[in-house]
């Protein structure tokens, strides 16, 4: 047995070696990704979570199979042909990662418009890097000073066919049977091989390098599918049957020509408006700003598995994001007729900003679809308060407010907070809220210190554009991306000592309200979802229905007969009209997922 070992090793010692190496070479890509620029190694970091790392060495066994067509010295030279490339996109990976916080993947090529979506600098070397070059270096070295011994003669050709292809298809059945009992049986609680993430670098962690490539380009083989001229008319006939011909109102124009700010806030409910917790307002300068607001007090999040990135989709497109997957990472190409489109039609500059790396939820792609002319990500902000997941919404707001001091007008605006974000762990000296112990260190209490958190953060920043002179030309948006603590730790609020039951109920609603200084204040109650959004700011802004009508699956909720919407579950929220109506909102998601999956409006 020792001497078959020995064996085998001899026959196969460079096979084994690239093995090793590549795998090394992986995990020096990992643990880059984490670190300061991505500019050093942590060993502690290589993998976000407990990786499948048997199904990680099987994919590189897989890329190195073709060695085995060759002889010894072919052998040698495969291995510095699989390096050189396997080296260069590694190199490539860290070089876009450094600038975009994802990797470089097959939709670039085919879709290069998104490529780099904020046209950064990729040329970004570090020291670190030379890191790729050892083994290649150590291969090198053996082709060139030790002689290689050949094992196997010229009528080894078939046995050398049958091993190649052996092990190239037990390779490939391994990594399958793989991602059936961890992805899709989740025989391994915990564990991802063939999923992703809202991270790239977590992406990365599970699949491995190669992996996520190879990922990849499955991913998006089948992703650019043609529009059946069925399927056209059937979205044309439900736009026809959208719209609503009615005369225009008071409403009409009545913000035209005004700056648009839109603040997406991380996990705001509605319940938490005007509502008080031991006798304090959870949103005082919210509920300051209704003395100078339309208020939409019935609108129902409308988001899929894509969560806060289908916000950003339903709030500047009004499309439905797709059923299966999400759309920020299947489609980021699509085009659309949005709001970034619809205000750059009128002279409006359009900026969108996250503070977050571009990659994160591939946001930076999606909205140069959009058509921002301007995409600010984090390493456009100064870092310098982090709370929770990162730059604290107080620090981000003020820094916004002082790169629109200088924005030409008129401008739209798309910014979203992160600080009330799950699971509402705040800095004792940033809580504004004095709660009971027993209130405050639960989850319910935690909500609302952060909730409080980011609506004195609002305040500021209104502060801010008012000393700036801008907040008189000015419309702001409000609202709640998804829910929040209803949607994610129902669970552990349901015994939360609280008196009173304002609290208890999940109603699946966010709070809407469009502020300006010089709007007549008014509570508007149509149920209503993200979708409507693009109309009903459109509206106010001036555009005429024929400028939406056409690409929007949402409705004007200031001049509507309607008072009825669909939610991501299919159930229907309010009162429809008739039955007609009902059965058109059950088409929703069946026409968005045309829409999107055919890509509509970037081929029609």
């Amino acid at each position: 047995m020792k001497q078959r070992l020995k064996n085998i090793i001899k026959h196969n010692w460079l096979f084994i070696f690239m093995v090793i190496m590549l795998q090394l070479k992986s995990m020096t890509l990992l643990s880059m990704l984490r670190t300061p620029n991505s500019s050093s190694i942590s060993i502690g970091n290589i993998y976000f979570g407990i990786p499948v790392l048997w199904a990680h060495v099987v994919i590189i066994i897989l890329i190195c199979s073709p060695m085995f067509f060759f002889k010894e010295k072919g052998r040698l030279r495969t291995a510095l042909i699989i390096d050189i490339l396997v080296t260069i996109l590694f190199v490539a990976d860290i070089w876009y990662y450094r600038a975009n916080g994802t990797f470089l993947s097959i939709r670039h090529l085919i879709h290069n418009e998104i490529f780099n979506p904020e046209g950064k600098n990729l040329f970004n070397p570090r020291l670190v890097d030379l890191a790729f070059f050892i083994d290649y270096i150590i291969v090198f070295l053996i082709y060139k000073f030790i002689k290689i011994k050949e094992y196997e003669g010229k009528k080894a050709l078939p046995l050398r066919v049958i091993k190649a292809i052996s092990v190239f298809l037990l390779s490939a059945l391994a990594i399958g049977m793989g991602h059936y009992y961890v992805d899709i049986k989740q025989m391994d609680p915990g564990k991802n091989l063939f999923r992703l993430s809202w991270a790239p670098f977590q992406t990365f962690s599970d699949m491995s390098p190669l992996g996520y490539h190879g990922f990849d380009i499955d991913f998006y083989a089948d992703k650019n599918k043609t529009l059946t001229s069925n399927e056209k008319n059937d979205i044309e006939n439900w736009f026809n049957d959208n719209k609503e011909n009615i005369p225009d109102n008071k409403y009409k124009g009545m913000l035209k020509g005004k700056n648009l700010i839109a603040v997406q806030v991380e996990s705001l409910e509605n319940f938490v408006i005007n509502q008080k917790v031991y006798g304090q307002e959870i949103t005082p300068n919210l509920n300051k700003l209704l003395s100078k607001s339309l208020y939409f007090d019935n609108i129902y999040e409308q988001n899929n598995s894509g969560t806060s990135s289908d916000a950003d989709l339903l709030v500047n497109t009004s499309i439905f994001p797709i059923r299966q997957g999400t759309t920020v990472y299947s489609y980021p190409w699509d085009k659309y007729n949005s709001l970034q489109n619809l205000l750059n039609g009128s002279g409006y500059t359009t900026i969108s900003t996250h503070a977050e790396l571009p990659g994160s939820w591939n946001w930076a792609e999606f909205h140069k679809s959009f058509g921002a002319d301007k995409i600010l990500d984090i390493q456009m902000y100064n870092q310098d308060e982090i709370i929770g997941l990162g730059l604290s919404d107080e620090s981000y707001l003020k820094q916004i407010a002082g790169k629109l001091k200088n924005e030409k007008e008129p401008f739209y605006a798309f910014m979203t907070t992160l600080t009330s974000h799950g699971p509402f762990d705040m800095p004792e000296n940033k809580k504004y809220l004095n709660l009971p112990k027993e209130l405050d260190e639960n989850m319910l209490g935690g909500y609302f210190q952060s909730v409080r958190y980011t609506d004195e953060a609002i305040g500021k920043f209104i502060g801010e554009l008012e000393k700036n002179n801008q907040l008189d030309n000015t419309v702001i948006m409000i609202y709640g991306d998804h829910c929040g603590v209803h949607k994610f730790y129902e669970d552990d609020i349901k015994n939360s000592p609280l008196d009173g039951d304002w609290w208890k109920d999940n109603h699946k609603k966010i709070p809407y309200i469009i502020y300006s200084k010089d709007v007549q204040p008014g509570i508007i109650s149509k149920a209503g979802g993200q979708s409507d959004f693009l109309p009903t700011i459109s509206y106010l802004l001036g555009m005429d229905r024929n400028e939406f009508d056409n690409s929007s699956m949402g409705r004007v909720l200031v001049n509507t007969d309607r008072d009825a919407t669909i939610i991501n579950s299919g159930d229907i929220m309010g009162t429809p009209k008739d039955e007609k109506e009902v059965d058109h909102l059950k088409d929703t998601f069946k026409i968005a997922d045309s829409i999107i999956e055919k890509n509509y409006f970037g081929n029609n």
